[in-house]
């Protein structure tokens, strides 16, 4: 099937009282694990890509994999752009095709962030592309991304930000970070819950490589629509890679340890999608 918006599979998810995956992919391998993974669960998915990656390799080749991805799949496939760094990305992945875009303005103060979201918003309307925002920072570094220790997300100012936007959907900052966790993170579930009474649009949770499965499950329960992964599929790919240049070091096919990254990747991808409760959704 072509390529879907994320919209719709939100709102499902939101009156279903479960998440999407969201993963984050790096490269051909990834994708079509992501891919392998939703088909044999029967899950909605979400591929992304962060600028960090779109400057690797550009826009139009991740959308290029996405896009043969879906087209011959039997289960909803979105690509989304993760943290998009400004407006003029935004609108570079718009025309590319990208069906799902996040507009990252937390960096900024309230109001600034207000308008660009506003402005991407409108912006994509009209080709009723899906719009994420973020408010309050989340924590941690990943890629060129840095949210230092982070800032949690007023449940108010969330009120107001949703309904000043239109955004389709709203990433909350409640304790998680970006990258590899040093400790147990300390979620304030509480908050969540607080934003969800006010909030009506469904909640995205970013920096969940890490977080232990009741964690993302409790989320899920308050509230939460969407969960990023991104780091854990890294280091599931490069676990792969390594485990075949260590056992054999005279490799040189990149696909033989393409192939062995791959399924670690797709493993992972199978075990979040049944965290999230998003197997057999499609």
């Amino acid at each position: 099937m072509p390529l879907v918006t994320t919209e719709q599979m939100l709102l499902d998810a939101r009156n279903g009282g479960y998440a999407v995956g969201a993963f984050n992919v790096e490269n051909m391998e990834m994708v079509q694990a992501v891919l392998a993974a939703a088909e044999e669960l029967n899950a909605p998915v979400i591929m992304q890509t962060t600028p960090s990656t779109v400057k690797y390799a550009g826009l139009d080749y991740y959308y290029a994999n996405a896009l043969a991805a879906a087209k011959n799949s039997r289960v909803p496939v979105a690509i989304h752009l993760d943290h998009g760094s400004s407006f003029e990305l935004a609108m570079q992945a718009l025309r590319v095709g990208y069906t799902s875009i996040m507009i990252d303005g937390s960096h900024s103060v309230f109001e600034e962030n207000i308008a660009v979201t506003k402005r991407v918003v409108d912006a994509c309307a009209p080709s009723r592309v899906s719009v994420e925002a973020e408010l309050g920072k989340v924590g941690g570094k990943e890629d060129d991304l840095d949210g230092g220790n982070g800032g949690y997300t007023d449940p108010m100012e969330a009120c107001e930000f949703a309904e000043r936007t239109g955004v389709n959907s709203l990433a909350v900052a409640i304790g998680t970070a970006h990258g590899v966790y040093s400790g147990e993170p300390r979620l304030d579930l509480d908050r969540l819950s607080e934003i969800r009474k006010v909030v009506e649009i469904p909640l995205v949770l970013h920096g969940a490589s890490g977080l232990s499965d009741e964690a993302v499950k409790e989320s899920i329960k308050r509230g939460i629509c969407k969960v990023n992964f991104a780091t854990e599929l890294r280091i599931a790919y490069s676990d792969g890679v390594k485990k075949v240049l260590a056992e054999a070091p005279e490799t040189f096919d990149p696909k033989k340890y393409g192939a062995v990254g791959r399924e670690n990747v797709k493993q992972l991808v199978m075990n979040r999608m049944k965290v999230c409760g998003c197997d057999g959704k499609a």
